[in-house]
C-alpha cells in the first residue's frame, strides 16, 4: 500500500520508500519524535520498512506511535528484527490472495 505514496506515485528505491514512509509517519499520526528515536536505533531503511508493515496493519493497531516506540525499545534490547513482521505481511497477503482465486 505504500508504493502510492511514493515521489512520483510509486517506490523503485530504497531514498523513495523513506519519503513515502515520511508522509505514512504523519498520516499514522506517529510523532516525529517515534520516528527519529526509530531511525537512530533501527536505521533510515529499517524504519522506513517498519512504518511500511505498520501502514500494511494500521487497521489492527490501535497507536501506530506507541507500536513504533515499542518496536524501538525491543530493538534497543535486541529483540528486535524486521523479519518476523515481513514473514507476517507476506503470509497474510499469501492467504489474501488464495481466497480471490
Amino acid at each position: 500500500e505504500i508504493a502510492g505514496l511514493g515521489p512520483a506515485g510509486g517506490v523503485s528505491s530504497w531514498r523513495e520508500l523513506m519519503s513515502a514512509a515520511v508522509t505514512v509517519r504523519s498520516m499514522l499520526g506517529i510523532s516525529p519524535s517515534a520516528y527519529q528515536d526509530a531511525c537512530e536505533v533501527l536505521g533510515d531503511v529499517e524504519t522506513a520498512i517498519a512504518v511500511a508493515c505498520i501502514y500494511e496493519r494500521s487497521n489492527h493497531i490501535t497507536s501506530a506511535g506507541g507500536y513504533l516506540r515499542n518496536l524501538t525499545d525491543k530493538a534497543k534490547r535486541g529483540k528486535f528484527s524486521l523479519g518476523p513482521m515481513l514473514y507476517a505481511l507476506v503470509r497474510q497477503s499469501s492467504s489474501t490472495i488464495g481466497r480471490r482465486a
